[in-house]
């Protein structure tokens, strides 16, 4: 796992383990996938294929700019079986993809009701021939998640995640206390080993910096008496036992039923009234001027 690691500060072409595209920049502090500026994306990616059965990542980044209420879109993690140098739709990567994806999500591009608010952190199981919607923040395929006040943070910010014995938890620290606070863990998830570690953000009319400062891989052994198989594990196909994928429905208009339509009557017939009241005072007071005027002509 040693050439997963990654502590920047690193350039392009100090370590062959890592590749880069779109508007990444490495700095001397970290890698910045996207600067706060609008329609950007960068990616980078591991070259070598993790083969640990167990594993844990330990993330520093940071999720900055200028709005204060607006800003987006986010950046994502990834363990897939093929690297992503070419911009898609996905926080900067491609669609379709086949393995797992933690999301770092900033903005609700979901116009409907929610369960939750944003920042909101999001894991994706997709063996390919799913597609992730990206418009409707993907809740309908999503395997859990939680909210997550990661962002605009000026104390350093961390994340957790751990692939222990088909178990997949996700911790943050996020409040600058040094404690880390469970996102969530869902049971009987299947990775396949040999697919690669990769990072991605993109933005769009709204923009945001995505930093990471640090990205480790801890390997985590075997069991006592727990046996592994390389072959077999090259072949597994992704898959979690969580929620499964929901039908896309946007969101509904309001049919228009009987009592819409007594409110409609309702609000014209109190409509009515209040402007023949107006009239009626209106004409009260003009005959009242007029009879002080005739009165007027006699004295």
């Amino acid at each position: 796992s040693s050439g997963i690691n990654a502590e920047w500060p690193l350039r392009p072409g100090d370590t062959p383990m890592w590749d880069y595209s779109g508007s990444t920049i490495v700095s001397n502090n970290e890698i910045r996938l996207t600067p706060d500026h609008q329609s950007k994306s960068g990616r980078v990616w591991n070259t070598i294929a993790l083969m640990s059965r167990n594993w844990e990542i330990l993330m520093e980044f940071k999720v900055h700019g200028s709005g204060r209420t607006l800003y987006g879109d986010g950046f994502a993690l990834w363990y897939v079986n093929e690297r992503q140098l070419m911009s898609g739709d996905v926080f900067g990567a491609k669609n379709g993809f086949n393995g797992l994806a933690i999301f770092f999500d900033t903005y609700s591009n979901h116009n409907g009701e929610h369960s939750h608010g944003h920042p909101y952190i999001s894991a994706v199981v997709h063996n390919g021939t799913q597609k992730y919607d990206h418009d409707n923040d993907g809740t309908h395929n999503e395997l859990a998640g939680c909210q997550s006040s990661f962002r605009g943070q000026k104390h350093d910010t961390f994340a957790s995640i751990k692939y222990i014995n088909n178990v997949l938890t996700v911790h943050t620290d996020v409040r600058g206390k040094n404690k880390w606070t469970k996102c969530f863990e869902e049971k009987n998830v299947i990775l396949p080993v040999g697919y690669h570690l990769g990072l991605s953000a993109s933005t769009g009319d709204l923009a945001d910096s995505h930093d990471v400062k640090m990205l480790k891989l801890y390997e985590v052994d075997l069991l006592p008496g727990q046996t592994f198989n390389v072959e077999e594990a090259l072949k597994l196909v992704p898959s979690a036992e969580g929620e499964p994928d929901r039908p896309h429905v946007h969101p509904k208009k309001k049919e228009k039923g009987s009592s819409s339509v007594l409110w409609t009557i309702l609000y014209i017939f109190i409509g009515l009234v209040v402007i023949l009241s107006i009239v009626g005072i209106s004409i009260v007071v003009w005959q009242k001027k007029n009879e002080d005027r005739r009165r007027k002509r006699f004295f």
